[in-house]
């Protein structure tokens, strides 16, 4: 396994890893206007994501059927959308700032439950480095080094929020610091193992890569409408929700335009 696929793997990681580690110099729980705002820029950073980073390259790679090129790319995009929809159905999970518990009926802990909230849409972000990077490895011409270097590094961006956002309000609730921040680091642990086991499924992703990249992308977005969109947009002035979701969108198009 070459550096840079050891690097693109466990970036995303690290981000989490960062984010969790607020805990030890931060004090409190995160400001509610804080939270929308860093929920906000990693809502805007996964949908930019999804759409240069995996969309377009999805569409790219299926333009020898001309007029149905978007073929493989709607496929793909509503299997990851549903794919995820059974996800949520079936993990017991707690959003931030809910009460009612999502899923099949399970005596969890409340930090549990969260854990895994974030836990599930860490997986197709895992997923969809995993297909980047086995698109580059066997040569794919609409897949550059670059790229899936950018693709790591925006969700290591919107990873270090999330980490922070299970950290922090574990600690506030009374949760010791080397236990929440415990919690916030492996909420991230399923990325890497996603894009392992993604990678090592590379014989069979390969001829199939169009799909997979959409399938990642519809997996995404229905993470951001379902979940982080309504989070960055609860409450009064949730217009900072919104200025951030840009702000990730942003930063995250512009590092794809860059290093891609």
């Amino acid at each position: 396994m070459t550096a840079g696929v050891i690097q693109g793997i466990f970036l995303p990681f690290l981000g989490t890893v960062l984010g969790a580690a607020c805990v030890f110099v931060m004090r409190g729980a995160l400001h509610t206007g804080v939270q929308r705002a860093l929920t906000g820029f990693a809502a805007g950073v996964m949908v930019a994501a999804s759409v240069w980073s995996l969309l377009v390259p999805a569409m790219e790679q299926a333009s020898n059927m001309g007029k149905f090129a978007f073929v493989p790319a709607v496929a793909g995009f509503w299997l990851g959308v549903l794919f995820l929809l059974l996800l949520d159905r079936v993990i017991p999970h707690l959003h931030q700032n809910s009460s009612e518990p999502e899923g099949l009926p399970a005596r969890l802990k409340r930090t549990t439950m969260l854990v895994f909230a974030v836990t599930l849409h860490n997986i197709p972000e895992g997923m969809a480095v995993g297909v980047v990077l086995a698109g580059w490895l066997a040569g794919n011409e609409t897949v550059t080094a670059a790229g899936a270097l950018a693709l790591s590094i925006g969700i290591a961006v919107q990873n270090f929020p999330e980490g922070a956002i299970i950290s922090m309000p574990l600690r506030s609730e009374g949760v010791g610091k080397g236990k929440a921040f415990l919690y916030g680091t492996l909420s991230g642990v399923v990325e890497p193992l996603a894009a392992l086991l993604t990678l090592c499924a590379s014989g069979w992703i390969l001829p199939a890569l169009p799909y997979l990249l959409s399938f990642a992308a519809g997996a995404m977005i229905y993470v951001v409408v379902e979940e982080l969109i309504p989070e960055a947009s609860a409450g009064a002035h949730s217009n900072l929700g919104t200025l951030f979701f840009a702000a990730g969108f942003a930063v995250m198009m512009a590092l794809d335009v860059a290093l891609g």
